[in-house]
């Protein structure tokens, strides 16, 4: 969305990085690594001269010449990347009105633009009523409301009352919006660009257990990234840290487990890295697994995530018969043939093939174990390989007694 050029204020002749934002996952220990051969890009400090802007949002020309923080920047690429159209002609309005320059203010804007009422095509009265009415009342309406309103007059007395302001991306009208510290120059607040693993709020032991000098996390995360939000956080010491869960996509069995006090930022990230990805059936089979496997930390959760090949699973089974009747029909072990289903004894091959498992029924279904080694040493660590058993990992040949 935006391309920065960055260079140093005091050191022009060190050169210019060019800097995507937001700065991608996987590139941000890179973009870092160019910003520090210039020496610029402090987690906290204002040190980047930024000499060009290339953006849709071309009221962040504004920003050129000017000494700005990259982590501000990167926050607010993130908050603009989710706008639609009417909301960045909101925002871009609206800084032009207020003459906002500052990363802190424009950031700020982002949480409160959305009030404004912005007209850039006056051949339609009622829709403008209609968007103004919804911008006066929270962006949101009744079907009810909306039908009753009169949206030709709403927008004819809101363009009479004189009140709006022309800029380059259309007439502003603030509707009495004001401008509150969200961000306070130094916490980010809480905002979920991407979809993520675990958020984590941090906080240091030297403040009241309900400070809002929050510093959040969203996992899994690269070790430099972290590293800077702490030092944004005022964090230098591991040990000086609170956590706290504040959401989750990993299943509720693993959620439970987590003990907050005891755990670790790292070992909390490499669970995030392990899980971040997996498909909605592999996140049903970890639920099954932690089930079975009894975990006690971040880090052998992490290690089953990490093995769940080594688990066999049949979702939804919650009987023998129901077992038996997965593992013939859509497990993809066997030939099925439905013309022979009054043939087949589910709850005799589901009760056979439970007596030579390592399983259990959960919740989710039955999960049992394949490994060769003990499920203890797999979440410790070990490797493992899968076991075969009873014709279960035959290919299509295999035959069910009938």
């Amino acid at each position: 969305m935006i391309q920065a050029v960055l260079g140093n204020p005091g050191h022009p002749e060190c050169g210019v990085a060019t800097i995507p934002f937001p700065i991608p996952r996987d590139q941000y220990a890179h973009c870092m690594e160019l910003l520090e051969a210039l020496e610029i890009g402090d987690a906290v400090k204002a040190d980047c001269k930024v000499e060009e802007v290339d953006s849709f949002f071309s009221v962040l020309k504004h920003t050129e010449m000017l000494t700005v923080n990259v982590e501000e920047l990167n926050y607010l690429a993130k908050r603009l990347e989710s706008f639609d159209t009417g909301e960045a002609a909101q925002f871009q309005a609206m800084a032009h009105k207020l003459e906002l320059f500052e990363l802190k203010d424009l950031i700020n804007l982002t949480f409160c633009c959305q009030q404004a009422t912005v007209i850039t095509d006056f051949s339609d009265l009622a829709a403008i009523g209609r968007d103004h009415y919804m911008n006066l009342h929270g962006g949101s309406a009744s079907v009810d409301e909306l039908n009753a309103l009169d949206g030709e007059e709403t927008a004819r007395q809101l363009i009479e009352s004189g009140s709006g302001t022309i800029t380059p991306y259309g007439v502003v009208y603030d509707n009495g919006m004001k401008l509150e510290p969200v961000y306070d120059g130094r916490f980010f607040p809480c905002y979920y660009y991407e979809p993520n693993a675990i958020t984590v709020a941090v906080t240091s032991k030297t403040e009241p257990e309900d400070t809002e000098h929050i510093t959040w996390l969203f996992l899994p995360m690269v070790q430099e990234e972290i590293d800077r939000a702490l030092l944004r956080g005022g964090i230098t010491d591991p040990a000086d840290v609170r956590l706290r869960l504040e959401d989750s996509q990993l299943p509720n069995e693993v959620d439970v487990l987590l003990d907050m006090e005891c755990e670790t930022l790292s070992d909390l990230n490499e669970l995030a890295g392990a899980t971040d990805g997996l498909s909605k059936a592999d996140m049903e089979k970890l639920g099954a697994v932690v089930t079975l496997a009894e975990p006690k930390s971040a880090a052998q959760i992490k290690n089953l995530a990490e093995n769940l090949d080594l688990f066999d699973f049949a979702p939804g089974a919650h009987t023998p018969e129901d077992y038996g009747k997965y593992m013939i029909r859509q497990s993809g072990h066997f030939d099925y043939d439905e013309n022979l289903d009054a043939f087949y004894d589910y709850e005799k091959y589901g009760t056979e093939r439970m007596n030579e498992e390592d399983g259990m029924f959960t919740d989710r279904g039955y999960i049992a174990y394949k490994g060769y080694i003990s499920m203890e040493e797999v979440m410790n660590g070990g490797q493992s390989n899968h076991m075969e058993m009873g014709g279960f990992h035959n290919d299509h040949s295999s035959r069910t007694e009938v």
